[in-house]
């Protein structure tokens, strides 16, 4: 155990002595190169030209890392057992769509603000013919629970269409 640890001293004060002699080598070129100016010297400095980027760099990873793990978090409406069935995605990805949810109950949600309450036919129309005033081209979709029986699913449909919305689509999960 002693051995080692003689060793390791010497291997410790060589390391050190090797770093101090390249520091003092850098330091001296610098200075022959006239990037560094002693603080006794009463020449100008040269501005930096350099910015360093590596704490950027950190702050966006972060930034990336925080904004995948609450995007998730951001998809509202209710829980419903979506029905299996494959089918190519909707194109126009360019805003948030209109959510209309029909749980396996039956029960009608919008997914406007953060409201969780069940609503009537007539005031999701009403709700979501003044969205499609403001916004025409906003897609409008429904989540219908597979336990939903298909008559409901169409009423709610031809109610969207009705209320201006020019197409509605249905969100199913890949088998």
């Amino acid at each position: 155990v002693e051995v080692f640890g003689n060793r390791y001293d010497t291997f410790v004060d060589e390391f050190s002595s090797i770093l101090y002699r390249q520091a003092y080598a850098l330091r001296a070129k610098e200075k022959r190169a006239g990037q560094v100016t002693v603080s006794r010297s009463r020449g100008k400095r040269k501005p930096m030209a350099e910015i360093n980027v590596v704490p950027y760099i950190d702050v966006m990873l972060v930034l990336l890392i925080i904004f995948m793990a609450t995007a998730p978090m951001l998809m509202q409406g209710v829980k419903v057992d979506l029905p299996e069935a494959s089918s190519d995605p909707v194109e126009n990805q360019d805003s948030e769509p209109l959510i209309v949810s029909v749980n396996a109950g039956g029960e009608l949600f919008l997914n406007l603000g953060n409201e969780k309450q069940v609503l009537a036919l007539a005031t999701i129309k009403d709700r979501v013919s003044k969205v499609m005033k403001r916004n025409p081209n906003k897609p409008v979709l429904i989540w219908g629970d597979e336990a939903v029986s298909y008559g409901e699913v169409v009423t709610v449909m031809v109610a969207l269409q009705q209320a201006g919305a020019p197409s509605v689509g249905l969100v199913t999960e890949n088998p």
